[in-house]
């Protein structure tokens, strides 16, 4: 009597592993055509980073050296009064990296800008030239929509109020193509 009890009491989870299993797979060594014929994920980065998992890389030099020759390339810009010329980028200060996360590239940037600039203006009907300085402060990436310049002038104190303003508001005039040439390098960093 106790084993009929044993044969119909219920086991959900016990199954006869000899009826119901599937036969075990045999392991075989591939070959080297199996091996070359499997897909491999594309992967950036570092080949140590396989898994793409986070790969921080410095650009520095790169942009800093690019971002000098992009500027450096502007222009002469003629006004009603006269003309400019940016001579030099005196400071490029800031950081450029490549960042891979989760096997994604990323890029990123930020910088402060001094340019130099030497130019000619017909003030009070007299050719002055005029030396100054560009300040671009901190922009970076995403961001080129709010840049500024900011003007300072060698000669201010020869200079009267209204023709500071007048010198000012042309010079102001260079951060259109300022910006492009950003923009430029912005895509240029992207496509590295």
């Amino acid at each position: 009597m106790e084993e009929e009890k044993q044969q119909t009491s219920y086991t959900y989870w016990v199954r006869d592993t000899k009826a119901d299993a599937a036969p075990m797979p045999v392991p075989r060594k591939l070959s080297a055509d199996d091996i070359s014929n499997q897909t491999q994920p594309a992967t950036l980065g570092s080949v140590w980073n396989q898994a793409g998992t986070w790969e921080e890389k410095n650009l520095n030099s790169w942009a800093s050296n690019r971002i000098k020759e992009l500027l450096t390339s502007l222009k002469s810009l003629e006004f009603s009064g006269g003309k400019a010329d940016i001579n030099e980028v005196s400071k490029c200060d800031g950081d450029a990296f490549l960042v891979t996360v989760r096997n994604k590239k990323r890029v990123g940037y930020t910088y402060e800008l001094t340019l130099k600039f030497k130019g000619e203006w017909l003030l009070n009907k007299e050719a002055k030239k005029i030396k100054g300085h560009l300040d671009i402060p901190e922009f970076s990436f995403g961001e080129l929509e709010d840049l500024q310049i900011v003007v300072r002038l060698s000669e201010e104190k020869d200079l009267a109020a209204e023709d500071k303003t007048r010198v000012t508001q042309d010079l102001g005039l260079f951060l259109p193509p300022i910006r492009e040439k950003l923009l430029q390098f912005e895509q240029e960093l992207k496509d590295r």
